[in-house]
């Protein structure tokens, strides 16, 4: 429990705020919220965990602290307020008070950019899924041959940035005129951001000792941290506009919100401390293929609308099935 304590004592804070502000109904808006965060991110935490173990202990306790306050304020209440100011040309004190004041307007206006939002995070999404799937060096497979044959696929150089990008140009054919414009910026901008992210090793290589130094800092450091930061926000973007279909206050949003992202940090911890990724040899499979089907539902929902219990469940599954081929793997190997 002991990892779980801050989470617990952040949660009695938000809920004792969310009671002051919205009563009672307030605070139970924001647990509902809380809950539906983590049971939707339960995915990003298995991923977030198999980042973070290789990382050192000092930038594990910046993703704890300083990450969950851009996770929280950032991702949560300010990204959201810029997509809106963007979208409208309205200045961010003149949104944030719209926020405040006329919820109803500026939850309108979140949901207008929902094209572009679902475009850029869905593409990030899916080059997160793509990277795992033809990652040459992956040893254990959990599809047997066919995750292996698509693995090999990998030693083709940026075979996931084709397939990405062909896909998106498949996906915006069959979309009206007036989305593809703005489909294709907002994905090509999700690829690019994700290929930076992903390439920011780079810059720490060293002439003399090359490929191993690059090979001991990928995912570390800062590098990670800003992985993890961007990869936290392609999973909160459809929980930030969804939490509007629940209530349109934003500051109980942003409360409910809060106690999810911080259980989820937690649980990333957790995982990380209780060495259950190497317990479970397939549960880092699970939740790729996860964020592969979460990435394909925000694409779809450009056109068609699709319930978060749906993402939720096929998460759900596929975390389970990867957790129990992991037992029955063990017990062969035993």
């Amino acid at each position: 429990m002991q990892h779980f304590r801050l989470s617990m004592i952040v949660t009695v804070l938000s809920v004792a705020i969310a009671f002051y502000w919205g009563g009672l109904t307030g605070a139970f808006i924001a647990l509902i919220l809380g809950v539906l965060e983590v049971s939707l991110s339960f995915d990003n935490a298995v991923v977030n965990a198999s980042v973070l173990k290789r990382m050192d202990e000092r930038w594990q306790f910046y993703f704890l602290t300083w990450g969950i306050l851009v996770a929280v304020f950032g991702m949560r209440l300010l990204f959201p307020i810029l997509i809106v100011s963007v979208a409208t040309g309205i200045g961010l004190v003149g949104v944030a008070g719209m926020a405040l004041h006329e919820p109803m307007t500026y939850a309108q206006h979140l949901a207008e950019s929902h094209v572009e939002i679902a475009a850029f995070g869905g593409m990030f999404l899916l080059m997160v899924f793509f990277g795992f799937i033809f990652d040459d060096a992956k040893e254990l497979h959990w599809l047997g041959r066919i995750e292996e044959k698509l693995a090999a696929w990998g030693k083709l150089e940026s075979i996931e940035l084709i397939v990405a990008l062909c896909l998106l140009l498949v996906i915006q054919h069959w979309l009206p005129a007036e989305l593809r414009l703005q489909v294709m910026v907002a994905g090509v901008s999700g690829v690019i951001l994700y290929v930076m992210v992903d390439s920011l090793d780079a810059l720490f290589e060293d002439e003399e000792e090359g490929a191993q130094v690059a090979g001991a800092l990928k995912k570390a450091g800062l590098t990670s941290f800003l992985y993890l930061e961007v990869l936290d926000a392609s999973f909160s973007f459809d929980g930030v506009i969804g939490a509007f279909a629940i209530t349109q206050d934003v500051i109980i949003i942003m409360l409910g919100l809060a106690i999810g992202a911080m259980f989820v940090r937690s649980l990333t911890v957790y995982l990380v401390r209780q060495g259950t990724l190497d317990e479970y040899v397939f549960l880092e499979h699970g939740a790729h293929y996860a964020i592969g089907v979460l990435a394909g539902i925000m694409l779809m929902s450009i056109t068609t609308h699709i319930s978060e219990v749906v993402t939720g469940l096929t998460g759900a599954v596929l975390i389970g099935l990867s957790v129990y081929s992991s037992v029955q793997y063990k017990k062969a190997q035993a």
